[in-house]
C-alpha cells in the first residue's frame, strides 16, 4: 500500500500531460513505418516483397492513404486542416515527387566515380534516402501541418545523419555525397545541379527564437559545390550559381557567380632523420 502512495502524485500528473499532450498511440513509430512503407512503393530497391502487377501497386497505394490518414487525425485536430484533403493533396504530388527523385538518383550516380549504377544509388546511398524523406515532409511542411514533417525528417536524420529541415526549398537534382554530418536550415534555399559533401552546414548566424519567421538560412544558386566540412551561415549570404566552395570554408558574406572560395592552409612535409629524432605535431 505505501509504495502505491508513493506514486500517486506524480501518476496523477503524468495522467493529466499525457491527456493535454497526447497526439496518437504509437505516432513515432507509426510515422517510421509510414516512411518504410512509401519508399518500397516508389522503389522496388525498398521492397521486401514482390509487387508484380500495378493492381498489387495501388492496393498498397489505398493502404498507405489510410495509414497517413491515422497519423495525420490527432495532429490536424486542433487546426483548420482537413484530414482527407491534407492527405489527398500528398498522394496526388506524389507522381511529381517521384520524377524528381530519380533526378537526384541520376544526380548522385553523375556526379561520383565510385557509384557504378542508379540502383546502387538508391540502394546503398544515404544522401538518397535523406533527399526522399525531406522531399515527403516537404508537401506536408508547406501545408502547415504540425510536427508530422519534421518526425519525417528526424527518422532520415536518425537512420542517414543527415540532418535536412523540412522546410528547405531544395531544386532539382540535388546531389549529396557521403552525407554525414550534412545539416540545411529551415529558411535555406537551394537551386537545381547543386552538390554537398560531408559535414557542411547551411545553417543561421543567429538562433535569437525572435528571427523564427525570418530568412536566417543562406540561399544556394545552380551548379554549386559545396565541399566537406564548410560552413554557411546567414539569411543574407547567397552563394552565386556555378561557384565551388572549398572544404572547411567559414562563410558569412555573400560571393558572386562563378566565384572559387578556399581556406588558406599551409602543410609542410619534411623527411625524418635519424639525427632529428622524433617529429613534433601541433594539431
Amino acid at each position: 500500500m505505501k509504495q502505491t502512495n508513493r506514486f500517486h502524485d506524480f501518476a496523477a500528473t503524468l495522467k493529466t500531460r499525457r491527456d493535454d499532450h497526447s497526439l496518437g498511440y504509437q505516432l513515432k513509430k507509426g510515422t517510421q513505418t509510414f516512411v518504410d512503407n512509401l519508399l518500397a512503393i516508389l522503389f522496388p530497391h525498398f521492397c521486401q516483397e514482390g509487387l508484380f502487377t500495378a493492381v498489387e501497386i495501388e492496393s498498397r497505394l489505398v493502404l498507405l492513404e489510410r495509414d497517413l490518414k491515422q497519423l495525420l487525425k490527432p495532429l490536424l485536430r486542433d487546426t483548420q486542416l482537413s484530414v482527407e484533403e491534407t492527405s489527398s493533396v500528398f498522394l496526388d504530388e506524389l507522381p511529381a515527387i517521384h520524377d524528381k527523385l530519380w533526378l537526384d538518383a541520376e544526380a548522385i550516380f553523375k556526379g561520383d566515380p565510385a557509384a557504378e549504377s542508379i540502383d546502387e544509388v538508391i540502394l546503398a546511398y544515404p544522401g538518397f534516402t535523406a533527399i526522399a524523406v525531406y522531399r515527403f515532409a516537404h508537401v506536408f511542411y508547406r501545408m502547415h501541418v504540425p510536427i508530422f514533417p519534421r518526425l519525417l525528417t528526424e527518422y532520415a536524420h536518425q537512420t542517414t545523419g543527415i540532418d535536412i529541415h523540412p522546410g528547405a526549398q531544395i531544386g532539382n537534382s540535388f546531389a549529396i555525397d557521403h552525407g554525414t554530418g550534412i545539416v540545411i536550415g529551415e529558411s535555406t534555399i537551394i537551386g537545381d545541379n547543386v552538390k554537398i559533401y560531408q559535414g557542411v552546414t547551411l545553417g543561421a548566424l543567429s538562433v535569437d527564437k525572435a528571427l523564427a519567421k525570418s530568412k536566417r538560412h543562406p540561399t544556394i544558386e545552380d551548379d554549386t559545390v559545396i565541399y566537406a566540412q564548410a560552413v554557411i551561415l546567414g539569411g543574407d549570404t547567397v552563394v552565386g550559381r556555378n561557384s565551388v566552395i572549398g572544404g572547411n570554408v567559414w562563410l558569412t558574406e555573400s560571393v558572386p557567380p562563378f566565384s572559387y572560395v578556399h581556406q588558406e592552409n599551409k602543410a609542410t612535409i619534411r623527411q625524418k632523420t635519424e639525427k632529428e629524432g622524433t617529429i613534433n605535431f601541433s594539431i
